[in-house]
């Protein structure tokens, strides 16, 4: 009797997805506590896209035929590895897209206005009536440019449109949009007064948001990065906030996963959240659904849902 396939679940993050693989009808593993048996039955990997998988420890499941990401990134993954040994890859494209988008916002409108120190003068006792006439600068009639119009980049710019802002965009492929694509991210990073960094994580682009883009943006300018932290130079990013060359940063991600929060600790004008974008009670169900609906696919030998793009 052949033994039955199993999904194996990547990372400790998503073992509470577990008990959903299993009331999809799937018989899962978890990766930390792998046996020899088990590892030969995995015939698909559940993953979360951030995190990297090894060629050595793909290497040592001999029916792995699938990694399906429940997230929308799938950085970690080496797709034209896996594709070249036969191992199809699948992502959640697009279906937490507005979730992010509107965090981005949040996050955007959190740094611009300086939120979190307000909140914090309330509940200090430090609140002063003539500090109200302290002028913020307001958003109406700046420019908004967003690094990579995917479907998480596109609707950040809706947004933006309907708060005052102008929107220009920069991407490394050509695309109808109807707003206009800088000549590169520099030049965007020159024209805006705010840059939210949106685009895919690729080899090609790490780093992409150098100290010269940031010093681009300057001292009245502020960066939002709502992508993967490996896009920007943490290292320039830091040294610009403390020197006044960056106004404000707003980030829900960032180079090392949790960050260090004493990396943290003297940087001002920062806004940080924990990397939860796309983590909303409608979106994450869908991701969920959509990777189980993947691995039936291929354990059926069906066309999967959600492949990542040749």
């Amino acid at each position: 009797m052949m033994s039955e396939p199993l999904a194996l679940i990547s990372v400790p993050m998503l073992a509470a997805l577990e008990p959903a693989f299993q009331r999809g009808g799937l018989a899962t593993a978890r990766a930390w506590e792998l046996t020899d048996d088990e590892r030969a039955r995995v015939r698909a990997i559940v993953h979360a896209g951030e995190f990297v998988l090894t060629p050595e420890f793909l290497g040592s499941l001999p029916a792995l035929g699938l990694i399906a990401c429940v997230s929308v990134g799938y950085d970690g993954v080496d797709v034209p590895w896996c594709r070249a040994r036969g191992i199809e890859v699948t992502h959640a494209e697009g279906l937490n897209a507005e979730d992010v988008a509107d965090h981005a916002i949040g996050l955007m409108l959190a740094a611009w206005r300086n939120l979190p120190a307000l909140d914090r003068t309330v509940r200090e006792g430090r609140w002063r009536q003539e500090e109200r006439l302290n002028p913020q600068p307001s958003l109406g009639g700046r420019t908004l440019g967003v690094v990579g119009l995917g479907h998480i980049g596109a609707a950040v710019a809706r947004r933006a449109e309907a708060m005052r802002l102008t929107v220009q965009w920069w991407g490394p492929r050509e695309k109808e949009a109807p707003w206009p694509r800088a000549a590169s991210v520099l030049e965007l990073a020159k024209a805006c007064d705010i840059l939210v960094v949106a685009a895919r994580a690729e080899p090609s682009n790490r780093g992409l948001i150098s100290a010269e883009v940031i010093e681009a943006v300057g001292p009245k300018g502020l960066i939002v990065n709502v992508a993967r932290g490996s896009l920007i130079d943490e290292e320039a990013l830091v040294a610009a906030l403390k020197d006044g060359r960056l106004w404000r940063a707003a980030l829900d991600v960032f180079a090392q996963e949790p960050t260090p929060p004493e990396r943290w600790a003297d940087v001002p004008g920062a806004v940080l959240a924990p990397h939860t974008g796309g983590s909303s009670s409608e979106a994450i169900p869908l991701m969920v659904e959509q990777a189980i609906d993947n691995v039936r696919r291929f354990l059926a030998g069906k066309a999967l849902a959600s492949p990542v793009a040749a």
